[in-house]
C-alpha cells in the first residue's frame, strides 16, 4: 500500500506548507450481503481533487470546540489520536471527530447522533445549529479510529487527516437537498466495497479503503492498531499509533 502512495505522480512547485488538521468520515453500511461505503463526487470545479469520488471531510471549525456531544472518546482512540503529534491534547482530538460529524452532514445531510436525550442545551450557529433543532446530539463514542495520513509536501494544500468510521445504524437523520450540481458533492452514492476501486478516487482513499477491508476481515474491533501513512525521505511509511 506504501508503493502505491510513493509511486503516485504528483506535482511539487509549491512553498512547502504544514499539514492542517483535517477529519473524514466513512459511513458504513453492513446490513447487506456485502458492505458499502458512502461516497460524494467533487464538483468538477475545486481546486483540490475535482471530479473525485471521497469520503465527507474537511477541516475543524470553531464551532466542532464548542458543540456538546453525547459519550467521549474512548481512552485507546484519544491515545491514538494524540500518539505522534506535537503537543497533543484531548480537546483537540474530540474537535476532530466533531468535525468529522459535522463535515459528514454539511456535505451530505447524513446526521449522526442521538435522539434519545433531547435537544443540545447550547446557542450555535452554522450546520450545529440543525443538530440543535433537530433534537439530535452528536455521538463521540460511535466512531471507530480508522486511519491516519499527511499529504507530502509541497503541494497546494497538506492536510493531516484522520479517518473515522461509523455504522449507518447510528444515523439519526439522512435529509435531502445537499447534494447537486451546485453543491460541493454533486454525486452520492452507496457503494459496495468490492465496487468502490472502480471510481475515480484519491491515491489515498483507495488506501483507506484497503484498510477498511483488514479492519472488516478482523472484526471491526476498535482496539485494533491504527495504520499512520507519512512520507519519510520520499518514500511513504506506513507506521502504527
Amino acid at each position: 500500500m506504501t508503493d502505491r502512495l510513493t509511486k503516485t505522480e504528483r506535482e511539487r512547485r509549491w512553498p512547502n506548507l504544514r499539514p492542517r488538521d483535517a477529519a473524514t468520515l466513512i459511513v458504513l453500511d453492513r446490513t447487506g450481503p456485502e458492505p458499502s461505503v458512502l461516497m460524494g463526487k467533487r464538483h468538477d470545479s475545486h481546486k483540490f481533487m475535482p471530479g473525485k469520488f471521497v469520503f465527507p471531510g474537511g477541516r475543524i471549525e470553531p464551532g466542532d470546540r464548542r458543540m456538546l456531544a453525547a459519550g467521549m472518546l474512548d481512552d485507546r482512540t484519544d491515545a491514538a489520536l494524540s500518539a505522534r503529534v506535537v503537543r497533543p491534547t484531548s480537546s483537540r482530538n474530540r474537535a476532530l471527530a466533531l468535525a468529522a460529524i459535522r463535515e459528514t452532514y454539511e456535505e451530505t445531510g447524513v446526521m449522526l447522533g442521538s435522539a434519545d436525550y433531547g435537544a443540545p442545551g447550547i446557542e450555535i450557529d452554522g450546520p450545529w445549529r440543525a443538530f440543535v433543532e433537530a433534537g439530535v446530539f452528536p455521538e463521540l463514542d460511535m466512531l471507530q479510529f480508522v486511519a491516519r495520513a499527511i499529504t507530502p509536501p509541497r503541494r497546494p494544500k497538506r492536510f493531516d487527516t484522520r479517518f473515522f468510521a461509523v455504522d449507518r445504524e447510528l444515523v439519526a437523520r439522512e435529509e435531502p437537498g445537499f447534494v447537486g450540481p451546485d453543491s460541493e458533492l454533486t454525486e452520492l452514492v452507496w457503494v459496495p466495497l468490492s465496487q468502490a476501486r472502480e471510481l475515480d478516487l484519491p491515491t489515498i482513499t483507495h488506501v483507506v479503503l484497503d484498510e477498511l477491508d483488514i479492519r472488516l476481515e478482523a472484526g471491526f474491533d476498535p482496539m485494533l492498531p491504527v495504520p499512520f501513512y507519512h512520507e519519510q525521505r520520499g518514500a511513504f511509511v506506513r507506521e502504527y499509533v
